[in-house]
């Protein structure tokens, strides 16, 4: 499926401000499965220095830094994607990777440490374990069953306030949230039961007569075998095509789009978006 993806990101301030330095996290992925076919990124006020980097986890970022003031600050991302992954599943977990809870190897795991912290609260590891005795012990159709689980218990509920996703106990007691809360609960539950899951950030194809488009948000388990997979509970379904990654965390807070300060006194800010897709 090839995408063709504008996101602009735009910054008010009441005043004019200095500009910390800032780090954005808008270029699309480019790995097997999700080839980069063009890319440009628009800053204005332009930057004193404009440097692309790959952070700690991979992910390919630009760093911008800024002299002056200034009383807004634009972001405006265009580019071409294809994605080719038409079936999820189409690899063999190794053969050691087959009962729930999951082992990985000592040297596999040593590496996954960060997207495996065991900080669930008792409801989501309970969660989990319900629907792991209604699927059976085998991994991939354990989450298979708990994407389609989150999927039919919780409401989506676009929430543009607050950086941090809401816990995986707070999503499953209020029965609504938004795609990085689902995107969260299953992360949790998954970590409960050993798996190595990560979040990410990026788009999907999703209605392309909406003009309401917003990022989106979905989880990847890390599979021996078929290497990080993702899966939507926003959809219910295991992630191919249809999606185009930007960034992958063990943190929900380090694939944010635009992270960075501003500063100036009493000052404060606005922020809108705009998305537009095209997909065929």
């Amino acid at each position: 499926m090839r995408f063709r993806i504008c996101h602009e990101t735009r910054y008010r301030y009441d005043a004019p401000v200095r500009l910390g330095a800032h780090v954005l996290r808008l270029r699309p992925r480019a790995d097997a499965v999700q080839r980069l076919l063009h890319w440009t990124l628009v800053i204005d006020p332009q930057p004193t220095m404009v440097s692309g980097a790959s952070d700690a986890e991979g992910n390919v970022v630009t760093h911008a830094w800024f002299a002056g003031t200034t009383d807004a600050l634009t972001v405006t991302s265009t580019f071409e994607v294809e994605t080719t992954r038409e079936n999820p599943f189409d690899y063999l977990p190794d053969e050691g990777f087959a009962t729930v809870p999951v082992r990985y190897p000592v040297d596999v795991a040593a590496v996954l440490q960060a997207a495996m912290e065991p900080r669930q609260a008792d409801s989501v590891r309970e969660f989990a374990l319900a629907v792991l005795a209604e699927s059976g012990d085998a991994p991939v159709a354990f989450l298979d069953a708990l994407n389609r689980t989150i999927h039919s218990r919780t409401r989506l509920a676009v929430r543009d306030d607050g950086r941090h996703a809401q816990s995986g106990a707070e999503t499953l007691a209020l029965g609504r949230g938004a795609c990085r809360d689902v995107a969260v609960l299953f992360m949790e539950a998954a970590r409960a039961m050993g798996f190595a899951a990560r979040f990410v950030s990026g788009y999907r194809r999703g209605d392309l007569t909406r003009p309401d488009r917003h990022l989106h948000a979905w989880a990847e388990i890390f599979i021996p075998g078929g290497g990080w997979r993702g899966w939507d509970p926003v959809e219910g379904h295991a992630v191919a095509a249809r999606h185009v990654a930007l960034a992958a965390s063990a943190h929900q807070i380090h694939t944010m789009p635009v992270t960075g300060a501003y500063f100036g006194a009493g000052v404060g800010s606005t922020l809108a978006y705009t998305i537009r897709i095209e997909a065929d």
